[in-house]
C-alpha cells in the first residue's frame, strides 16, 4: 500500500464510480475527528477541519450507498451510536443491534444491520 496517497480515494469519491444494485454494503468509517486525522495523516495526506466533520461525512457517506442498493440490500453500521443509515427518509429497517465492548476505558462500538425496504423513488411514486 503506497504511503503517499497516490492509490487512495476518498470514500464518497469511491462511491460516486459504482454503479448497479447491490445487495449489501458495510459502512465503518473513523469514528472521532482525531481518528480521521490520523488515517489522513498516515498516507501523508492533508486533513482540514472540514474533514474531520463526522456527521457531514457520515450523511454523504449514506447517501452514497442508498443510491447503489437495489431494495432488501442489507447493511451492517459501525459506529458510537444506533442511527445506522436510518429508518426515516432513507427506508431501511432495523433488524438487529450488536454492541462490542472493547474493555477497559475504551468505547463500545455499536453495529446495527438493517435492510433497505424500498427505494426512494419508489416511495414517491415515480
Amino acid at each position: 500500500m503506497a504511503k503517499d496517497g497516490m492509490y487512495h480515494l476518498e470514500a464518497i469519491e469511491f462511491l460516486g464510480q459504482l454503479e448497479g444494485d447491490y445487495h449489501g454494503a458495510l459502512l465503518d468509517p473513523p469514528y472521532s475527528p482525531r481518528q480521521v486525522s490520523e488515517c489522513y495523516k498516515s498516507l501523508n495526506l492533508p486533513v482540514s477541519m472540514e474533514d474531520t466533520q463526522n456527521a457531514r461525512l457520515y450523511t454523504k457517506a449514506k447517501v452514497a450507498i442508498n443510491r447503489i442498493l437495489q431494495p432488501g440490500a442489507i447493511v451492517i453500521c459501525c459506529g458510537w451510536n444506533s442511527a445506522g443509515m436510518g429508518r426515516g427518509k432513507n427506508y431501511y429497517e432495523l433488524i438487529e443491534i450488536l454492541l462490542v465492548c472493547h474493555g477497559s476505558a475504551h468505547n463500545d462500538t455499536i453495529c446495527t444491520v438493517e435492510r433497505k425496504i424500498q427505494s426512494e423513488l419508489a416511495s414517491q411514486g415515480k
